[in-house]
């Protein structure tokens, strides 16, 4: 056995989250992570991908909160596998389960717990390559089985090269060299004599394998050779005869080592990255459980100012709820912001939502909440939300979010998205008004994409003056009788929040009180 034979699976990776690289389990995620966790209610999009499972909430953590990286070409990438992962749900679970048990195998077998004894690290390596070995032929078989069933080019690729590197051939060749690795028949070693007369230039020799008749072993002339026997009771010869040993055998215990640690790291790869499938999996079963509807976004490169959209709805408060939630139409082509202004609890901080959440299960390559999608993609997405005011806070909450807008500016590039919730209303009208512009007008410069729901009508009535043919603005729908349809239609935008509405909800229920005109309009009591 050659010393330095090496098995070529150590070549092989699934590739099903990157065409041409691996996934980054510890790669760095943005540092307003946090922000985007709290505002997007990630955390439940994230357990419902998840389940009770830690390590498939990781990966669905990681690949969403990394996903603000991904080009046009790893997303589309992605869409492709994950269509072929729907259509075939029962063989990604198969294959996830696969690389679980090898996993989980080699843990109860004790492997990685390091020895710098060679021999040690051979028997170890051998006995963990025969049980991988059995598993890569488990995986050639799911290949072979099922790999007309899909079309993606990740999957393909994948399969294509499962049954070429995994064919009959190698994997006996991968078992006669693990039989050989066992030494039953002793190791032979060749070596010479150095300067000093010390031992030098071990090379392990490859045992004969040919049978000989009885004839021809005593009619055969036995190469020249010395032999000598030791002692039992000899013990320094002992050592030196095992130090010998483990020199000639060093080098196969490395590599050796080295090749079960290949075979160990592609089924690893292969978890995590279809951890992400099945979480993905797992979502659209709770989601098509319910009736909702989810589609696969066109993509627009970045820049180009597309965004619209059917029936978008959150997809958090759709998990959250027993029922079916509203959806939103809108067209905002060309448009670099949208200002949502309305009732009260008429579901524009939803809409919000929703929007920055399809922004990132779109980048990350998934499905989103609607009946269609197309949107551009952007580098990076922040959230400003308004703040309660608690214990940790060491300012007050207006210079909260001004601290919060000072970091989401020195990290916000062009193309970028944020998204503004009831922010700068810690402060009065007038002075939260003449913030809010001069922070959004600073940004439609810096060609940021916006989108701000908003109470501040002299902001945002400053804005449809001065931009109504640049931005999109939305209005959240109210009936004659106060009701809330949850829907939001292009409109401008009110001096009114309607808060009356929820004043005559919860104190005046019977409509036992006046209302109190003001100016002849509505007081809005919520001011």
């Amino acid at each position: 056995m050659h010393p330095s034979r090496d098995y070529h699976v150590d070549q092989m990776a699934p590739r099903v989250l990157y065409r041409n690289r691996d996934f980054d389990w510890h790669q760095k995620l943005p540092p307003y992570e946090l922000a985007l966790v709290q505002d997007l209610e990630l955390e439940t999009l994230m357990r419902a991908m998840a389940g009770d499972n830690e390590f498939l909430f990781d990966a669905a953590r990681k690949a969403l909160l990394s996903s603000l990286q991904n080009d046009e070409a790893t997303i589309l990438y992605r869409q492709e596998i994950l269509k072929d992962c729907l259509q075939n749900p029962a063989v990604i679970v198969g294959l996830y389960n696969l690389a679980f048990e090898t996993i989980e195998r080699t843990r109860k077998h004790g492997w990685g717990i390091t020895s710098r004894y060679p021999s040690s690290m051979l028997y170890n390596s051998t006995d963990l390559l025969e049980m991988l070995v059995g598993m890569l032929q488990r995986l050639r078989g799911i290949a072979e089985v099922h790999a007309d069933r899909f079309e993606s080019a990740g999957f393909t690729t994948l399969f294509v090269m499962l049954k070429k590197e995994l064919s009959d051939d190698y994997l006996a060749s991968i078992q006669d060299h693990l039989a050989i690795a066992r030494f039953p028949k002793g190791v032979l070693l060749s070596a010479e004599l150095g300067s000093l007369n010390e031992s030098t230039k071990f090379v392990l020799r490859e045992m004969p394998r040919k049978k000989q008749k009885w004839f021809e072993r005593i009619l055969s002339k036995a190469p020249p050779a010395h032999t000598f026997h030791l002692h039992e009771r000899d013990e320094a010869g002992a050592r030196i005869i095992s130090a010998m040993r483990t020199r000639g055998i060093s080098r196969v215990a490395v590599t050796l080592t080295q090749s079960a640690d290949h075979v160990l790291n592609f089924f690893k790869a292969l978890r995590m990255e279809l951890a992400f499938y099945i979480g993905c999996l797992n979502l659209h079963r709770r989601l098509a459980a319910k009736g909702e509807p989810v589609c696969f976004p066109t993509l627009a490169s970045a820049g180009q100012r597309i965004l619209h959209f059917s029936k978008l709805y959150d997809v958090c408060l759709s998990l959250h709820t027993e029922h079916r939630v509203v959806g939103n139409t809108a067209d905002a082509d060309g448009k670099s912001l949208i200002i949502v202004t309305g009732a009260n609890q008429g579901g524009k901080s939803t809409f919000l939502r929703s929007i920055g959440l399809a922004q990132l299960m779109m980048q990350c390559g998934m499905f989103v909440g609607a009946e269609a999608f197309e949107a551009e993609i952007c580098p990076a997405l922040f959230t400003h939300y308004k703040r309660e005011e608690d214990a940790s806070m060491k300012s007050g909450k207006f210079d909260e979010e001004m601290a919060r807008m000072s970091e989401i500016v020195g990290h916000v590039t062009p193309n970028s998205m944020v998204l503004f919730n009831e922010s700068f209303a810690a402060t009065n009208e007038r002075e939260g008004s003449e913030i809010a512009r001069q922070i959004v007008c600073a940004l439609l410069e810096k060609r940021i994409r916006i989108c701000y729901v908003t109470h501040l009508y002299e902001f945002a009535r400053h804005l449809f003056d001065r931009r109504g043919e640049d931005a999109l603005f939305l209005r959240a729908e109210r009936t004659p009788d106060g009701a809330r349809t949850f829907r939001l239609l292009q409109g401008e935008p009110l001096e009114t929040s309607y808060g009356e509405d929820l004043y005559r909800q919860i104190f005046d229920p019977e409509g036992q009180f006046e209302t109190k005109q003001v100016g002849g309009a509505h007081s809005d009591l919520s001011q």
